[in-house]
C-alpha cells in the first residue's frame, strides 16, 4: 500500500492512498499523514476503509509532494562498505574515523532537514555554490512513528558536498544541511517488512542534456545494521512526538571525478516503492 501527499488542481494540499491510477483522499478522516503513522495496525485500517466513499483524483491530475508533514529527517552514515571506502578516500584528516564507525557498536547519525525544507518529486535539488564536488546519495528512508516503529519506507536523496566534508569532519553540517539538500518521495510504502525491503533494488541514473552520465545500483541488503537497530539508536535519549524519517545510508557512489552540474536530472528508483525524479539547481 502506498500513501502520498499531493496538491489538487485547486492547489489544496491533501494526502491519500495511491490505488491503481487514482489517489484516494484520506484527509477527511485524519488531520495529517503523520497521524496515520501512529495507528497500531495501519495496514488493517487502510484495508478496512470504504474507498468508494472517498474522493478520487487521477494521478496525472495531482502534484505529488514530499510524503512528510511534521517529522524531522535524520540520516545514518557509513552503513554500506562502499560508503565507508568513499568517505575514507575523500577525507584529508578523518579517514580513521570513518573506518572505526563502520565497525563500532554506535552508528553515525546526523540531523538532515526540517520537514518544511524537504524537496518533493520533480522539484529542484540543490548543489552549494561554494562547493566543487557535489553528489546525490540515493537511500532507502525509514518512516518512523513516535514510538520508533518502522511503519513504512520511502525514497530519499541525501545531497552531499564531498569536498567540504572531506576538508574537515567538523564541516559535515555544511556539507549535508543546506537549502534543497534533502528530497523524499514519491510515496510511503506501508505493510512491507524489513526482509521485504532488503531485497529491493536501488537504481540511480543521472542525466545531463538528455544523455546518461552515470548509472549505478545497489540493494538495502548490503546495509550492515538492521533497521530496528538504526531506529533504536536514533530514539536513544531523544523524543520525536511526531515521528521521524531516517535515511539509511548510500551504497551508490559516483566516481571521484564526477560532480553534479546545474540542470542535471537525478532519477532514483527503488523497486517496491517507485521513482523519485529531481532536476538540479545551484543554491
Amino acid at each position: 500500500m502506498k500513501l502520498c501527499r499531493f496538491l489538487t488542481t485547486a492547489g489544496d494540499p491533501s494526502f491519500g492512498l495511491i490505488h491503481d491510477d487514482s489517489v484516494v483522499e484520506l484527509s477527511d478522516r485524519f488531520a495529517r499523514l503523520s497521524e496515520l503513522f501512529e495507528v497500531d495496525d495501519l495496514k488493517a485500517l487502510i484495508a478496512g476503509l470504504n474507498l468508494k466513499g472517498q474522493r478520487h483524483f487521477h494521478v496525472r491530475d495531482v502534484k505529488l509532494l514530499a510524503p512528510i508533514d511534521r517529522q524531522e529527517v535524520w540520516a545514518a552514515g557509513v552503513t554500506y562498505l562502499r560508503s565507508k571506502t568513499a568517505r575514507m578516500d575523500e577525507s584529508q584528516f578523518g579517514a580513521v574515523a570513518y573506518d572505526r564507525v563502520y565497525d563500532a557498536p554506535r552508528p553515525e547519525l546526523f540531523f538532515k532537514s526540517l520537514p518544511d525544507k524537504v524537496v518533493g518529486p520533480h522539484d529542484a535539488i540543490g548543489i552549494r555554490a561554494d562547493a566543487q564536488w557535489s553528489v546525490p546519495e540515493p537511500e532507502l528512508a525509514l518512516v518512523l512513528n513516535s514510538r520508533g516503529d518502522v511503519v513504512g519506507y520511502t525514497i530519499g536523496n541525501d545531497m552531499s558536498s564531498r569536498d567540504i566534508e572531506g576538508e574537515n569532519l567538523l564541516y559535515l553540517p555544511q556539507a549535508k544541511v543546506y537549502r534543497r539538500s534533502c528530497a523524499l518521495g514519491p510515496c510511503v510504502v506501508v505493510g512491507a517488512s524489513e526482509a521485504d525491503a532488503r531485497v529491493w533494488e536501488i537504481h540511480m541514473t543521472i542525466e545531463r542534456k538528455g544523455a546518461v552520465v552515470f548509472k549505478g545500483k545497489t540493494t538495502p541488503g548490503q546495509i550492515k545494521r538492521s533497521f530496528t537497530e538504526l531506529a533504536q539508536y536514533l530514539f536513544r535519549s531523544q523524543e520525536f512526538q511526531r515521528g521521524a524519517v531516517l535515511l539509511t545510508g548510500a551504497g551508490i557512489v559516483p566516481p571521484d571525478d564526477f560532480t553534479l552540474r546545474a540542470d542535471d536530472c537525478v532519477h532514483i528508483e527503488i523497486s517496491g516503492i517507485g521513482r523519485l525524479d529531481n532536476p538540479v539547481t545551484v543554491v
